[in-house]
Formats: C-alpha cells, sequence, structure tokens
C-alpha cells in the first residue's frame, strides 16, 4: 500500500493527461463495443482491444514518457573490493541529459554474478546478488555529478560484474 501511495505522490502533470486520455479511449472503445453488439466477434475484439490500450498503453507509455522527459546516463569511473572490509566501494557519475532540472534521483548500484555463458549471464542480471541506492537531488539540466557507493556486506569471492542506473524526477 506504500508503494502506491509513493506511486500516486509522484505523478506529475505530464501523467494525468497520459492517464486520462488513455481512460477517455478506453471508455470510448467499450461503448462502440456495446453499440456493435449485434455483431459479436467485432464487439469482442473491440472490448478486447480496450483493456489491451488501457492495460499496456498506460505501462509502455508512463515507462517511455519517463524515459524521454528524465532521460539521464550513469557510468561507473572505478570498483574497487576492499581487502579488510566485506565492501566495495564504486565511483560513478551521472549526468542529466534532459530538458528539465531534476528534483531527485533515485541511483542504484547492482551487483551480479557472472558466469561465462552469454544466455545465463543476461538471466543473472534480473537477480542481483545486492543492491544499494542513494538519492542525489537538484541536478540542473546539462550537468554531471560524481557519486560514490559503498556496497557493504559483500562477501561474494567469485567473479562479478557491477552496474549503475538511476531514475529521476
Amino acid at each position: 500500500m506504500d508503494k502506491i501511495t509513493a506511486f500516486i505522490n509522484e505523478l506529475i502533470m505530464y501523467d494525468y493527461i497520459l492517464f486520462g486520455s488513455l481512460l477517455l479511449i478506453f471508455i470510448l472503445l467499450i461503448f462502440l463495443g456495446i453499440i456493435m453488439r449485434r455483431k459479436t466477434a467485432i464487439a469482442v475484439l473491440i472490448i478486447l482491444l480496450a483493456f489491451i490500450t488501457l492495460v499496456v498503453g498506460s505501462t509502455f507509455g508512463y515507462i517511455t514518457m519517463h524515459q524521454f522527459l528524465f532521460k539521464n546516463t550513469t557510468s561507473i569511473i572505478s570498483q574497487k573490493k576492499l581487502t579488510y572490509t566485506k565492501a566495495i566501494v564504486v565511483y560513478g557519475e551521472i549526468k542529466n541529459l534532459s530538458k528539465n532540472n531534476f528534483k531527485n534521483c533515485k541511483i542504484t548500484a547492482k551487483v551480479y554474478k557472472v558466469s561465462g555463458n552469454e544466455i545465463k549471464d543476461y538471466l543473472l542480471k534480473f537477480k542481483p546478488i545486492t543492491k544499494m541506492s542513494i538519492i542525489e537531488y537538484d541536478i540542473p539540466k546539462g550537468q554531471q555529478r560524481d557519486i560514490k557507493f559503498i556496497i557493504e556486506p559483500f562477501t561474494y569471492s567469485k567473479d562479478y560484474n557491477i552496474s549503475l542506473g538511476a531514475s529521476c524526477r
């Protein structure tokens, strides 16, 4: 419930426009399906299209719109596994490539296993060994900021990779 409340609190004006227009299209398609009820196959197809539009359109639209409005890049400058402490220090940077100033960015570093098998490596990215997030505030457009992560405790002794990503608002 807290995640839903946090999601609703973080919506911006463009999100309301997107969800409102998709709801309007959904209602129009449902009414069109009701009007076409004499032709059952077409009515069912239109109603199915309405639900697909509502679900897929809102999900894909939200993700695509936020990638466009809050475009950024993250890169890892260096990483080092500490000898006497069970931790990894990761230095990186985030750059604001959008036309908007970022109020906040949640930057996440994920550590995942490496197996040597290309398919297995792809699947291992979905289940990281550990991850750590930090929040950076007020990044103006066109600016970059250096970031530092200390990922602890880190006890994995085999080969691993680290990825860096950011979700900004």
